[in-house]
């Protein structure tokens, strides 16, 4: 797309509103465009219309109406979890309309260089852990994207001076053409998200154009373990760090001993070996700040990404020390008559609940359940056989999840539904995973479904979680 000045005096269309609807909208409206907000939700549960509409912006809500879209409109700016199949989308591409997300506007006003994160798994907590990296060394970051603020607004505040930390999500990358990052890190891609990209091939090509404009004065940090991160890496323009749990690497940030060595844990140490050889160590995998294997995977790509921006080891390390992790992924909320409850509610797939199970030594009582996407749960088999004790289901996808947990012979097995009263629901399957617990077991929430059947977020399911802990 062109700088959002050249839209002056032209229509733009700005479908969804929240956050990044808003400060998309606004943007555009200061620059003098004519700005049309649209929103299928009902106006009452947009608050944010009457901000926008007291500014002079037109806002529409409750539906898609369907003169919305016609050859006047120059560009279509949608939320990124508006599907491509919706008619106002599918009439702006039979009229050759450009549609794009908030991050490609976003890059085109921001000044800052930009370090964007984008992965199935491990985003949240590697944006997070950069940022306070790149804090901890001086260097004025600012965290935006998929976590906290919107990234055009925080883009419009950013200078020279400050470096943009990013999450993003595919949705977010599938929208764009022109944006590219001084830092791109790829941690990862599984199997997700189907129901949006409809094939695997599209979400990969989505999580991809996080890499594709870069060139040899970029770096694309890329998870030497995974081999759709390899197989991309043969494409990159940018100069490629790679990082790696399993493998000790000739350049790169890796693990030794690495974790496919029978060692123990206490000998691990996180190295960064650098383009003459050398070797610097950066800390011992013991005195992270977070437990479990994935998040030493977060660790190696936040510390690729803060090298490459010029923080120096000394306040890489520290902030590897002291981060205890955000909240709803793999967060301690108590401890009750021996038995640990632990919120992970930020884990939206299979793939990532199955990482978190194996995290801990302990028997483990999972509540688990949410959004019906398709899948079949079947991933979960091994897991349910050698590490679950007992299983309480919850949502559209409960069945499907028990069937897993019958099939693996487990025998504590529960499903909760209280007549769609979801506080009560969680509540109940709270105090169903206590009774199943004995002291010294795990009851951990690790849905492997997205949220969106029950709640509006992950983060007000783990929220009621912990308030039904804190309850019993």
């Amino acid at each position: 797309m062109n700088h959002p000045r050249s839209y002056r005096n032209e229509q733009v269309v700005i479908l969804g509103l929240a956050r990044s609807g808003v400060a998309v909208a606004k943007l555009f409206h200061e620059l003098g465009a004519i700005v049309t907000v649209n929103d299928k939700k009902e106006r009452n549960l947009c608050p944010e219309a009457d901000e926008l509409t007291a500014l002079g912006i037109s806002v529409i809500c409750g539906s898609h109406p369907s003169g919305l879209i016609h050859e006047g409109v120059k560009l279509v700016v949608k939320n990124p979890g508006i599907p491509y199949t919706i008619e106002p989308i599918v009439r702006a591409l039979e009229l050759g309309i450009e549609i794009v997300t908030e991050v490609e506007v976003a890059y085109h006003v921001c000044q800052a260089p930009m370090i964007c994160i984008t992965g199935s798994n491990g985003k949240t907590t590697t944006t997070t852990w950069i940022g306070l990296m790149l804090e901890e060394a001086g260097m004025k970051p600012i965290v935006a994207g998929n976590i906290g603020r919107a990234l055009t607004e925080a883009a419009l505040e950013a200078g020279e001076d400050n470096t943009m930390v990013v999450e993003l999500s595919s949705f977010q990358l599938k929208g764009t053409c022109d944006f590219k990052p001084q830092i791109a890190c790829l941690l990862n891609v599984y199997e997700t998200h189907l129901d949006y990209h409809g094939t695997m091939d599209d979400y990969i090509a989505s999580k991809a154009k996080l890499l594709a404009n870069q060139g040899p004065e970029d770096t694309a940090v890329l998870n030497w373990d995974k081999p759709v991160c390899r197989q991309i890496a043969e494409t990159a323009k940018a100069q490629v760090l790679p990082f790696s749990i399993m493998e000790e690497l000739d350049y790169g940030v890796f693990v030794r001993p690495s974790f496919a060595d029978d060692v123990p844990s206490e000998q691990r140490q996180i190295v960064y070996r650098d383009k003459s050889g050398e070797d610097h160590l950066i800390v011992p995998v013991k005195e992270l700040g977070i437990p479990a294997s994935f998040n030493v995977e977060n660790a190696l790509a936040a510390v690729c990404a803060a090298l490459t921006a010029g923080a120096p080891i000394e306040p890489i390390a520290r902030a590897l020390k002291q981060f205890r992790g955000v909240e709803h992924r793999l967060e301690h909320v108590a401890t009750k008559d021996g038995v640990q409850f632990y919120n992970d509610s930020k884990a939206t797939n299979a793939v990532a609940t199955i990482k978190t199970i194996e995290s801990f030594e302990q028997n483990v009582v999972l509540i688990a359940g949410g959004l019906d996407r398709g899948s079949d749960y079947m991933e979960l088999l091994p897991v349910f056989k050698d590490r679950v004790k007992g299983l309480v289901a919850i949502g559209q996808t409960k069945e499907k999840i028990t069937n897993v947990a019958k099939l693996a012979g487990m025998s504590l097995v529960k499903t909760v539904d209280t007549a769609n009263n979801v506080q009560d629901t969680v509540s109940e399957a709270v105090r169903e995973a206590f009774r199943m617990a004995e002291a010294g077991d795990v009851v951990l929430l690790s849905p492997a479904c997205a949220s969106w059947d029950m709640f509006p977020s992950y983060e007000e399911r783990g929220s009621m979680f912990r308030q039904s802990v804190h309850n019993l």
